[in-house]
């Protein structure tokens, strides 16, 4: 098994998506070769996005929520992950909802942050880098 790696909401919807076969595959593949983290917020990100989206039902809803805490390691947000968040914002100009991302990342000592909608390569208080999957 690789470092611990840490997947954006994106990448979690993407392992759902059936309308862009391609970007599940390389989702999913993720999830079977790393040690994956997500966060609560990941979770709540995933829901919405898939019952509005995807019109799945909640109660399908439920199940890949229960399927993505069985296939990746789960990171709670609390107080101290959104004051982390809330430095990272301001050093790095990041919205709070993609500093909530990279705080629980590295709280997860995670090596990197996959996501789409990031900077693909930058460095993250050295610690973490970001990669664009696609």
């Amino acid at each position: 098994m690789s470092d611990n790696v840490f997947l954006d909401s994106n990448i979690l919807v993407y392992s759902y998506s059936n309308s862009e076969i391609h970007k599940q595959e390389i989702a999913r593949q993720l999830i079977v070769d790393n040690n994956s983290y997500i966060s609560t917020q990941v979770l709540q990100e995933l829901c919405n996005i898939i019952t509005r989206k995807f019109r799945f039902t909640y109660e399908q809803a439920a199940t890949a929520i229960k399927e993505s805490c069985q296939n990746n390691n789960l990171h709670i947000n609390k107080e101290d992950t959104l004051l982390r968040a809330c430095q990272i914002a301001g050093r790095y100009g990041f919205s709070l909802y993609d500093s909530l991302i990279i705080a629980a990342a590295l709280e997860s000592n995670c090596k990197v942050l996959y996501s789409e909608d990031l900077q693909n390569g930058q460095v993250i208080e050295g610690a973490l880098t970001i990669k664009n999957p696609f």
